[in-house]
C-alpha cells in the first residue's frame, strides 16, 4: 500500500492532538505502519498546531512535505488556507467553517480573508467544508469539534470498519465525555 499522508491543522486548544492520537491508534490497530509527528507553534497562545499522520505498509519518515498531503483536516478555515500548499493536487481538505481571528486581525492590523472555501475550491482542490462547531454544540460541547471532524474524515476510509473507529474513540476519549464525543463523531459522519 502506498503511504497516505494526513495533516491535522488547527489552533492551540482545539483538540487537534487528541484527534491525531485517536487516528494513530486507529491505524496501528488496522495493522499499518504509522508515524505521527506533532509540530507545536505558539499553541498555548492560540497559535498554529500541526500534526502529521502518515500510514502504509512501511513509513520511513513522520514528515509531510509540500504537495504530499492526501488530506488536510482543519479545525479552522484560515488554517486550511495557510497549509493548502502541502496538499496534493488530488487531495482533499476536510474543514470546519469556523473562523478564529488571529492576533493581527484582533489587533486591527489585518482583515480576516473572505470566501476562503470558494477561494480554495477555485484552486482545483476538493474542499469538504461543514459547520463542525454547530454540530459539536448539538452533541453537547463546542470542544467536540475534533470528533465531528474525525467522523467526517471516516467517510474517506470506507475500508476501515465503523467498529474500529468507535474502538479507537473509546480508547482515547476520557470516560466522562465519551458519550458526548460518540454523538459528535456520528454527527460528523452524517454531515
Amino acid at each position: 500500500m502506498e503511504t497516505v499522508n494526513i495533516m491535522i491543522v488547527g489552533v492551540g486548544g482545539q483538540g487537534s492532538l487528541l484527534a491525531s492520537k485517536m487516528l494513530g491508534h486507529l491505524l496501528v490497530a488496522q495493522g499499518y505502519d504509522v508515524k505521527v509527528s506533532e509540530v507545536h507553534g505558539m499553541s498555548q497562545r492560540g497559535g498554529s498546531v500541526v500534526t502529521y499522520v502518515r500510514f502504509g505498509d512501511k513509513v520511513y519518515s513522520p514528515i509531510i512535505d509540500k504537495g504530499e498531503a492526501d488530506f488536510i483536516v482543519s479545525f479552522e478555515l484560515l488554517e486550511a488556507a495557510r497549509w493548502i500548499e502541502y496538499l496534493k493536487p488530488t487531495g482533499t481538505i476536510v474543514t470546519n467553517t469556523q473562523e478564529m481571528e488571529p492576533m493581527p486581525v484582533i489587533a486591527g492590523l489585518a482583515k480576516y480573508p473572505e470566501n476562503l472555501v470558494e477561494k480554495m475550491g477555485a484552486l482545483g482542490v476538493t474542499v469538504d467544508a461543514m459547520d463542525c462547531l454547530a454540530l459539536a454544540e448539538q452533541a453537547g460541547s463546542p470542544k467536540a469539534v475534533n470528533m465531528v471532524l474525525m467522523g467526517r474524515l471516516s467517510h474517506y476510509f470506507p475500508d476501515i470498519p465503523a467498529e474500529a473507529w468507535q474502538a479507537s474513540l473509546e480508547a482515547n476519549v476520557p470516560p466522562k465525555v465519551l458519550d458526548l464525543n460518540k454523538v459528535a463523531f456520528a454527527l460528523g459522519q452524517q454531515g
